[in-house]
């Protein structure tokens, strides 16, 4: 389904979604300012073919949802040096959207993906609406403490840039991000980047909207404490080169989430390239599998 749109918690949802709607749901929370065509179809229908029910979306002030516009006025340096006062919203708000597009799309219960961002939404979720969330899966995620992991130097530098409003300054500003933080040995062709960001401006300019994002992570606080009481089979997928959220913190979030399994994949950095498809969707539906048999069974870690 392409194009569509529902009524979720207050705003308008954009979202699309593969396979057979008879299939288990499985939602896909994506990252911070990126919106649902940052999901590559290949990936989305991949997982469609192992029995899903995929349903993408952007999230609020991303794509074509709503834009929380007229708040305070989101100050980038107060947000990374901890202070939240000019936070339009919390990432409770962007887990209520999730599960206020699942009420919209009448799923009472979903397998939850989510990345970066999109991961610590999920997390919330399933915090604050365990019913929905039949598993888990956290890419290139944290918990929240931030004693668990900085980024790199490098990584730091394209949180702190304003992106430029010129669409080929925009395109030159994403393709120089993506090889500061993308996997080092999965290298996407310049040709391939450009082409990603022309189609991310031409669908929808809006930094401040991720401005108000990272405000919301920070607002957020830490999550560990309540982490420790989750009941809901976990895979945490990571990679081993991520200069974003480093590896340690993807540690973190395993050990602290009862039973949940940790999957580390070597030279994989934050993203998510076509060559590493293949592991991140055997440890999702493998984490599945396990919700079905035994949701309370413990997990191993594993480097792929």
């Amino acid at each position: 389904m392409a194009g569509a749109r529902a009524q979720a918690n207050g705003i308008e949802v954009a979202y699309e979604t593969f396979g057979d709607p008879e299939d288990p749901a499985l939602i896909m929370v994506m990252g911070l300012g990126l919106q649902l065509i940052h999901w590559d179809p290949d990936f989305c229908t991949a997982l469609a073919d192992r029995g899903f029910h995929v349903i993408i979306f952007d999230n609020r002030d991303t794509g074509l949802s709503s834009k929380i516009e007229g708040g305070p006025k989101a100050n980038l340096w107060a947000g990374l040096l901890g202070r939240s006062g000019s936070a339009s919203y919390r990432l409770e708000d962007m887990a209520d959207d999730t599960a206020g597009l699942l009420d919209a799309l009448e799923v009472e219960q979903a397998h939850v993906l989510g990345a970066s961002l999109g991961g610590m939404i999920a997390q919330t979720l399933a915090l604050n609406h365990p019913e929905r969330v039949l598993s888990l899966a956290l890419v290139m995620s944290t918990t929240g403490n931030r004693r668990v992991g900085s980024p790199r130097l490098s990584a730091l530098r394209v949180l702190l840039r304003p992106a430029p409003s010129d669409r080929e300054k925009y395109i030159e500003f994403f393709v120089r991000a993506h090889r500061a933080i993308g996997s080092p040995a999965f290298r996407l062709s310049e040709a391939e980047m450009r082409e990603l960001a022309a189609a991310g401006y031409d669908r929808s300019f809006c930094p401040a909207g991720t401005v108000r994002q990272l405000l919301a992570i920070v607002a957020s606080g830490d999550r560990t404490k309540a982490l420790r009481g989750l009941e809901v089979p976990t895979v945490v997928i990571h990679g081993q080169e991520d200069p974003m959220v480093p590896p340690r913190a993807g540690r973190a979030t395993a050990r602290v989430i009862p039973g949940a399994e940790l999957v580390e994949i070597p030279g994989m950095g934050h993203d998510l390239p076509r060559q590493v498809w293949a592991s991140v969707i055997d440890a999702v539906v493998g984490n599945t599998t396990r919700a079905a048999q035994d949701p309370q069974k413990p997990a191993a870690s594993l480097t792929v």
